[in-house]
């Protein structure tokens, strides 16, 4: 059985809020690759834009990626460009379960602010563009696809049903 459960999807899906409950449920710890490379940097992920661009910042979440992927265990939550990287992706899955989070754009954006995000800055039209960019790496990545259209609650539950499948198979 794998041992770490990897949340991917689009900023502002859910991930960090649900993997915050999933850890807390599971009594695993919890990983946040954003928090990592801000850890990792001293720098808030727009200041690392602002001074590297996207890809010195893909780089310090790729190292950031490979640290998660060492670990056993946990609860990991990704940025959503995790997916942009094949290399991510593959050291991710290599000892976890990868669950995309699906939320449409026009949900996110009836809960979420995108003003602290580097790459939408509350450009409306280009969340709707990365997820359409986006959706067939999420897709192709995950083993395991949640609609978010509820509360975190009854994703929660969702993704706890999933993991009970997914163990009873992984055991037989």
């Amino acid at each position: 059985m794998k041992k770490n459960l990897v949340l991917i999807g689009l900023s502002g899906c859910g991930k960090s809020t649900i993997g915050k409950r999933l850890a807390r449920r599971l009594r695993m710890p919890l990983l946040d690759t954003d928090a990592m490379i801000e850890a990792r940097t001293g720098r808030s992920i727009p200041q690392i834009f602002a001074e590297e661009g996207e890809s010195g910042f893909r780089d310090i979440e790729t190292a950031c990626a490979k640290d998660a992927a060492a670990r056993e265990g946990s609860v990991i939550s990704t940025g959503g460009g995790m997916i942009l990287r094949k290399e991510n992706m593959e050291e991710l899955a290599r000892n976890g379960l990868i669950l995309f989070i699906d939320r449409h754009p026009s949900r996110i954006l009836r809960s979420t602010t995108l003003g602290d995000r580097p790459l939408v800055q509350n450009d409306k039209d280009k969340l709707f563009r990365l997820y359409a960019d986006r959706i067939s790496l999420y897709r192709r990545y995950a083993d395991v696809t949640v609609p978010n259209h509820g509360g975190p609650r009854t994703l929660k539950n969702r993704i706890l049903l999933i993991l009970r499948h997914y163990r009873r198979i992984a055991n037989a």
